[in-house]
């Protein structure tokens, strides 16, 4: 496939990770399983990620926590979560544990940020070729530009477009149309790359950017969703270079 005019990128998850989740939560889990009463470690992993998921996802609910600059908005946005699953799974004195429990998984997502592999390279190669770049991320400006600043991103754009500076995020359809206007191209020309379906994909592919969803877990579609991406990838270097096809057995 031949590259666009201009890619909209997102940043978390797509750009800068901070470890997979579920993994950090499993293992957090495991080291309070004493606290954790009756409850299956593992269940209790799924069932926090499912939660911490569907909360994150709903751009209403988590907007605030995501501007608040100080980044304890989202500490207690956690904190929150942690507590209402653990008083529903009978974990005894829910809140406190909830609070320790909130604080180092903090603890380790932060241990595990970084770039994913081969995402500057390709950010590179593309200004390289010619693309013009624009980050489109939602957040707080101070916690995002830090990020930005901390792996040295910021060069690589030529457009950088963030929730908290510019009154707007995703999936408000300002922020995509923003940013094509600052990159001086039309939706025809535009890729979207990201990891949440509906702020990334669903809702670009509503003004006719194509759209493409960073699967960097390798999970594949949920069966819940009747979103489709036009392409699918796990890793942001594919949109320079194909994956290697499997070896014949």
């Amino acid at each position: 496939m031949s590259l666009p005019t201009a890619i909209l990128f997102d940043l978390d998850d797509t750009l800068v990770g901070e470890g997979h989740r579920l993994p950090a939560l499993v293992q957090v889990c495991e080291e309070f399983a004493a606290a954790l009463g009756d409850n299956n470690p593992g269940a209790v992993a799924d069932t926090l990620e499912r939660e911490l998921q569907a909360f994150w996802s709903n751009s209403d609910a988590s907007k605030a926590a995501r501007l608040d600059g100080s980044g304890s908005g989202i500490i207690t946005a956690r904190r929150n979560i942690i507590a209402r699953s653990f008083e529903r799974l009978d974990v005894p004195y829910a809140l406190r544990q909830a609070h320790l429990f909130s604080d180092r998984f903090t603890e380790l997502r932060a241990a595990g940020a970084g770039v994913f592999p081969g995402a500057r390279e390709a950010l590179h190669d593309l200004r390289t070729l010619g693309v013009r770049l624009a980050l489109v991320t939602n957040g707080a400006a101070e916690l995002q530009r830090a990020k930005l600043e901390r792996f040295s991103l910021t060069s690589l754009f030529d457009h950088v477009q963030i929730e908290g500076e510019c009154g707007f995020g995703k999936p408000d359809e300002r922020a995509y149309v923003h940013a094509m206007a600052a990159l001086d191209v039309q939706p025809a020309e535009t890729w979207m790359v990201g990891d949440n379906l509906e702020w990334e994909v669903a809702a670009p592919q509503r003004l006719g950017i194509h759209a493409i969803w960073h699967d960097h877990l390798g999970r594949g579609l949920p069966t819940t969703t009747a979103i489709r991406p036009d392409r699918i990838i796990r890793s942001v270097r594919e949109l320079i270079a194909p994956p290697p096809a499997p070896r014949s057995p």
